[in-house]
């Protein structure tokens, strides 16, 4: 059954677009094939993101399976929209930490366990990161961080949850994942700025 969560909806969702996901989400819980259809498609590719970091090219496999549990489950999921994205997210993570553990052959996979950011809002090198943070590239790179920043990163800016969602998924306090998030954005604004630097040079 859908419920109001405690924290507040998603401020980057305009209120008609949360209002749609709001009713797809109570639709889907019912059985409705299209309200399923509707949160596949809103947080399909952000989960894949988050499973491209967390473990490469198993991450098709990865979304799959934690879609299944999803679909197996969600009649049973209590919370709002948000609390969904939560409460996915959390699912993809064990399943990518599944995979992880019986493969152990990779390690490039981010299984974060330190502690979670919050979004700095007020500094114009972290904005253009989080311009960033949704390519491919960008993934990689995120990835490459420590894997408390990784992960916090990743759910904060790629799958779009707020610090205490995060910080739930991540079984850390919202204060934690506030400064990990924080130190992240700005060593990947660092290396953006780099990056940036270097080919201003090659076009010298």
């Amino acid at each position: 059954m859908t419920r109001r969560s405690a924290h507040s909806p998603n401020p980057s969702r305009e209120p008609a677009a949360q209002a749609t996901l709001t009713d797809a989400l109570e639709a889907a819980q019912a059985g409705d094939e299209q309200g399923f259809t509707t949160l596949y498609r809103e947080f399909a590719p952000r989960l894949l993101r988050y499973a491209r970091a967390l473990v490469g090219q198993d991450a098709d496999d990865v979304a799959a399976e934690a879609w299944l549990h999803i679909a197996r489950d969600i009649r049973g999921f209590t919370g709002d929209v948000d609390a969904f994205a939560g409460w996915s997210a959390r699912i993809l993570r064990n399943r990518a930490i599944d995979m992880a553990r019986y493969a152990a052959r990779r390690p490039s996979y981010v299984t974060a366990t330190g502690d979670i950011p919050e979004l700095p809002t007020d500094d114009d090198s972290a904005d253009e990161a989080m311009e960033h943070a949704a390519t491919r590239s960008a993934i990689a790179t995120i990835a490459s961080l420590p894997k408390d920043q990784a992960e916090a990163v990743l759910l904060r800016v790629v799958v779009g949850l707020d610090t205490q969602t995060a910080a739930q998924v991540l079984g850390k306090r919202p204060g934690a994942v506030r400064v990990a998030a924080h130190r992240g954005l700005k060593s990947l604004a660092r290396r953006l700025e780099t990056q940036n630097d270097d080919l201003r040079g090659d076009d010298v």
